[in-house]
């Protein structure tokens, strides 16, 4: 038993000094904005814009948009390509072809991302959320991006309009009695079309979209069990005091 306990600590040390020395980030919170459609319905425009161009949502279908507020002429007025219809499923403009020689492999699809990203660092919408704000400018990479949550990404900044250019800040720190960089803030390179703050906001926004799209029955899900926790409960209480009448006199 201590020997496993050793080990354990052991994996936990070696995991901190590897996310020290940048192997990646601790991630941010992600607001959680899947109960507001003002938010949903906007997450949904960035998507469309800005991730549908060469990301594929194949399990989600446009006229489930319906579900954050949007009737079908909002739909196919705004988010759906001339060539698709309401019906359609949500598939990437790009060829796969292309797509694998400009960045070496497919972009994946995201229906399902705001779950499969998920570790002990925290959700997959964390993750994303702390991805989308991590980007920063590296002329040694092919597309000139880098990013301090996946180091080497191959995919550059679909943001970077909103965003700007900007350029890690690092401090050195002792992390299990080695110094190593530590990222303390960011500096602007050049200017985005948002300010800093509307900008996290509006990723906030692509984030809670993209949990909503992963599972849209989530929120009825919850509500739901609430429902059936509190039946359960009431109902073991009927249970347990008819049982005690029913035996009372039984010695």
């Amino acid at each position: 038993m201590k020997k496993i306990l050793l080990g354990f600590m052991l994996a936990l040390g070696m995991s901190g000094a590897a996310l020290a020395a940048g192997g990646g980030i601790p991630l941010d919170k992600a607001p959680q904005r899947t109960n507001d459609m003002a938010s949903l319905q906007n997450g949904a425009k960035l998507f469309v814009n800005y991730c549908l161009s060469c990301h594929s949502a194949a399990f989600m279908r446009y006229n489930r948009l319906r579900d954050i507020g949007l009737n079908d002429k909002q739909i196919a007025d705004n988010l759906v390509f001339a060539t698709d219809k309401i019906g359609d499923t949500m598939k990437a403009s790009i060829d796969p072809k292309q797509a694998k020689a400009w960045f070496g492999a497919n972009p994946p699809d995201l229906t399902l991302v705001a779950r499969s990203r998920s570790s002990h660092a925290g959700t997959g919408a964390d993750y994303v959320y702390t991805l989308m704000r991590s980007y920063y400018r590296d002329e040694t990479k092919p597309t000139g991006w880098n990013n301090l949550a996946f180091p080497n990404i191959g995919m550059p900044n679909p943001l970077w309009e909103l965003q700007g250019e900007r350029q890690p800040v690092y401090e050195k720190v002792m992390s299990h009695g080695h110094e190593v960089d530590r990222v303390k803030g960011w500096s602007t390179v050049k200017p985005g079309t948002l300010s800093e703050a509307a900008f996290d906001d509006n990723v906030g926004d692509l984030v809670a979209y993209l949990q909503w799209m992963a599972e849209p029955a989530q929120n009825t899900r919850v509500r739901l069990g609430v429902w059936v926790l509190l039946f359960l409960f009431v109902f073991s209480l009927v249970a347990w005091r008819l049982n005690a009448s029913y035996w009372k006199d039984v010695k």
